[in-house]
């Protein structure tokens, strides 16, 4: 087909799934474009990259970054706290109930003054605290249900259509090289383990959202809207395959496979079994990668037992460590003095200067931020799977969303660098252990929502603590389900 056919034809299936997928009945906020707008560039490419605008020569990227770049999210970051800040009394609310990410922002704050370049690990922090604010932006939307749906639609339109129209059709943009001489397709990204991530966080909201259409057959403008669901899941299924990503299809497989799972009656009406589901397939993972089955797993998947060179890399990286206790700093351990030994390590390895991450989130943060950083981390997944399974038991439609973002986010992240700030893996950890705390606590209640807009923040906490009282005295079969899932 002719480039120029296929563009126009993309065109046009972009603009009817966006067409079809159009919903009367929720409004949401306008403000809701500034999240679609940040994970559009997050999950494809920089600005500057878009424009063609590369660095002088001899500039130090890690380093001095790209102006532009740095423009475009400080704009995107200033709007949404402006956002924020007029939302003072659900911002307030969801921040409270949050307290270990609080404190996580709040040591990578501290650990900039010990940073080998405390400036740059400085407005790192900053880039950082975006990431948060677009979650923000969505979970305190008057409809935040309303605002996730739409928000994965709006990315996940334009991004996986516009991929496969690059990997089809336009070689040099959607299709690169591995460091070894592999080619590798790239969609609208830069590397296939992007591409892969972003097909993961788009794939497992449009599989909850075709799964609730099928269930809610009073749905307005179901059918229409099945059929852009079900067009953007099959986009995501047939660029798993293109990506070749195994950590995102493994992660995919597990987190559909909960929020499957979880919908079966004989899971949904006894919440305790949600947890033994969980724990099988930590035992299972755990037990496969102690006992000595990761080798014929990684070979099921297309890699070999040294994941693809993951494991030399951690070899590395882990004795080069300044500090084990508090790390090198906020986002800086890959720009210091430290990072030299890891490439004598790696001599004779391919290109070892290009290595800008542990391949390993847990690794990622030890090194960076040290065992306090990593026990900051597993706080906060521990109490946002607590978070998670409190929804379930509130509602369980999205409760099992934000169950899955959870789990695929602590695996995703064995393999992956999952944790780095403007990271999709990281934002939708934090959009799923924020919004399931919202959940839990009766934020997404459309009593609660009228008390956010008419009366103070007090009284708002009051009769959400009457309410979470109340569900925690209910039986299993009374607990009510979310209006504002329907």
């Amino acid at each position: 087909m002719n480039p120029s056919l296929a563009n126009l034809i993309c065109a046009c299936g972009i603009a009817g799934l966006f067409y079809l997928n159009r919903d009367d009945s929720v409004r949401t906020s306008k403000a809701l474009w500034l999240p679609v707008s940040y994970l559009w560039f997050i999950g494809s490419r920089p600005v500057s990259v878009w424009l063609g605008m590369t660095p002088p020569s001899g500039t130090n990227v890690q380093l001095e970054g790209s102006p532009l770049d740095a423009l475009f999210f400080g704009l995107l970051l200033a709007a949404a706290l402006v956002v924020l800040i007029r939302r003072g009394k659900r911002t307030r609310c969801f921040l409270t109930a949050n307290w270990p990410i609080l404190i996580y922002f709040f040591f990578c704050l501290i650990s900039v003054t010990w940073a080998y370049y405390p400036d740059v690990a400085f407005k790192r922090w900053i880039k950082a605290i975006g990431d948060l604010a677009m979650v923000l932006i969505i979970l305190t939307d008057g409809q935040p249900v309303a605002a996730l749906r739409r928000l994965i639609s709006r990315v996940g339109f334009l991004l996986l259509p516009t991929s496969v129209l690059f990997i089809k059709y336009y070689g040099d943009l959607g299709r690169g090289y591995t460091p070894d001489g592999e080619q590798m397709n790239v969609g609208v990204s830069t590397n296939k383990n992007s591409l892969g991530l972003i097909v993961l966080v788009v794939s497992l909201v449009t599989l909850w959202n075709v799964r609730s259409l099928l269930i809610h057959k009073d749905e307005p403008n179901r059918g229409r809207r099945l059929v852009a669901q079900g067009t953007l899941l099959a986009f995501g299924l047939a660029l798993f395959g293109m990506a070749n990503c195994a950590t995102c299809i493994a992660c995919f497989i597990i987190g559909g496979g909960l929020i499957l799972a979880t919908g079966l009656r004989a899971i949904r009406s006894r919440p305790a079994r949600v947890h033994a589901l969980c724990l099988t397939i930590v035992l299972v993972g755990g037990g496969i990668s102690l006992f000595g089955g990761q080798a014929g797993v990684v070979h099921a998947l297309g890699r070999d037992t040294t994941l693809s060179g993951r494991t030399e890399i951690w070899a590395a990286v882990i004795p080069a460590v300044p500090n084990p206790v508090v790390g090198a700093g906020f986002e800086s351990f890959w720009i210091g003095p430290d990072v030299q030994k890891v490439y004598r390590s790696l001599e004779g390895w391919w290109d070892p200067q290009g290595i800008n991450e542990a391949h390993d989130g847990y690794i990622e943060i030890y090194l960076n931020l040290g065992w306090i950083g990593v026990c900051l981390i597993a706080l906060i997944l521990i109490t946002g799977y607590r978070h998670a399974s409190r929804a379930f038991q509130r509602d369980p439609e999205l409760g099992s969303l934000f169950l899955a973002y959870v789990l695929t986010g602590a695996i995703y992240s064995i393999t992956e660098a999952g944790f780095r700030f403007l990271s999709l893996s990281w934002i939708f950890l934090l959009l799923a252990v924020v919004g399931a705390s919202g959940v839990a606590a009766g934020f997404f209640d459309d009593g609660t929502q009228q008390i956010f807009r008419s009366r103070g923040a007090t009284a708002a906490s009051d009769t959400i603590r009457r309410e979470r009282q109340a569900v925690d005295t209910a039986s299993p079969t009374s607990v009510r389900t979310s209006s504002a899932t329907r």
